[in-house]
């Protein structure tokens, strides 16, 4: 039996021709994400200005058989890496020849000078490192009906969702330029009180527009105090950049605002939620486990020629920078926030 080696090329995306046809070959893998899909890649080039190269394996007669998004990342605090993908918590090799197009993405890194490439998802290339230990996915089916919904999350968390649901709560979802600056506000000083620098608004708005994605947000009186923004893709639904003000918690609106997407995601057909990823042994681990998901080891594999960057809030030596950030007014946040932001990748 012989075995061709594919044709890997850099793909052209200022055709969208090129792009669709990409966005065809992931829509028909089980295993693609939203991270996988040029407008993603595209809309953090554009809101980060980080460069985007997207890897195509062909096979002889031309049928796309294996793609790799790479986003080309470079801080001056956290130094250069391609990553696949970036901002993104999936995006690795899709499809057949991942070693080729591993081998493939640790050349372009050298060409752009760049020492170290970053695979999150997808299959580990061969004698690449891996790492199954810090972060967790969580993911869990969308039950049929509200009540089944409630049944799904286990006792303590379903009373805090019914005293969410007796507030006088209101749930708004769209994606204009109004809602996504309410969104980006609420976000900004969510992150703010974490102690982490919120990314450029650009990127969000660039996702929005290229992305089959929404913002869902809770009102209290009026004003926003919640807000999540969302992807869609292959029945599942993301929520993936979101957050609350100092008045949301006691209005329990967090979570309202995940239980009214459960809902709007049902409507809309999907079937799936993903909760995203979160570092193991960490309070936002435990609060999407109070919720019924079950984490899973999210399998990630590097390359490089001094050792992987290391972007861990839990390392004590960043201990001081979040604990001067969590201080900053939130306008200062907003502003110092993305040119540090959009070099984490």
């Amino acid at each position: 039996m012989t075995f061709t080696v594919p044709s890997i090329r850099v793909a052209d995306l200022a055709r969208e021709a090129e792009c669709a046809r990409i966005d065809a070959f992931v829509a028909a893998q089980a295993a693609g994400t939203p991270f996988h899909l040029t407008g993603w890649l595209r809309a953090g080039a554009a809101g980060c200005g980080q460069r985007a190269h997207y890897l195509v394996a062909e096979d002889a007669a031309g049928a796309i058989t294996g793609v790799l998004p790479l986003s080309e990342i470079r801080s001056p605090l956290f130094g250069a890496a391609m990553v696949s993908t970036g901002f993104g918590v999936d995006g690795g090799v899709l499809g057949q020849g991942g070693d080729a197009l591993a081998d493939a993405a640790w050349t372009l890194a050298g060409e752009r000078r760049i020492g170290s490439v970053e695979l999150r998802g997808g299959p580990v290339p061969r004698g690449w490192a891996a790492d199954a230990e810090s972060y967790l996915g969580f993911v869990r089916p969308i039950a049929a009906d509200d009540e089944a919904e409630l049944k799904a999350i286990p006792r303590k968390q379903r009373a805090e969702v019914r005293k969410a649901l007796s507030q006088d709560l209101d749930v708004a979802v769209g994606r204009d330029p109004a809602m996504l600056a309410e969104h980006y506000r609420i976000y900004a000083e969510s992150v703010r009180n974490l102690g982490t620098p919120v990314f450029p608004a650009g990127l969000f708005r660039e996702a929005v527009a290229r992305m089959d994605a929404d913002v869902l947000t809770i009102r209290h009186r009026g004003r926003a105090v919640a807000s999540v923004l969302n992807l869609y893709h292959g029945g599942t639904v993301y929520p993936y950049w979101g957050g609350g003000t100092q008045a949301a918690r006691g209005l329990r609106a967090n979570d309202m605002m995940y239980f009214a997407l459960m809902r709007h995601a049902r409507e809309r057909g999907c079937h799936r939620f993903d909760f995203g990823r979160s570092k193991v042994g960490t309070g936002a681990a435990a609060f999407k486990k109070n919720w019924g998901f079950e984490g899973r080891p999210l399998v990630y594999a590097s390359r490089s020629m001094t050792g992987p960057r290391t972007i861990n809030p839990l390392n004590p030596k960043y201990a001081l920078m979040i604990a001067v950030w969590k201080r900053l007014p939130v306008w200062a946040a907003r502003l110092a926030g993305p040119p540090i932001a959009r070099g984490l990748g």
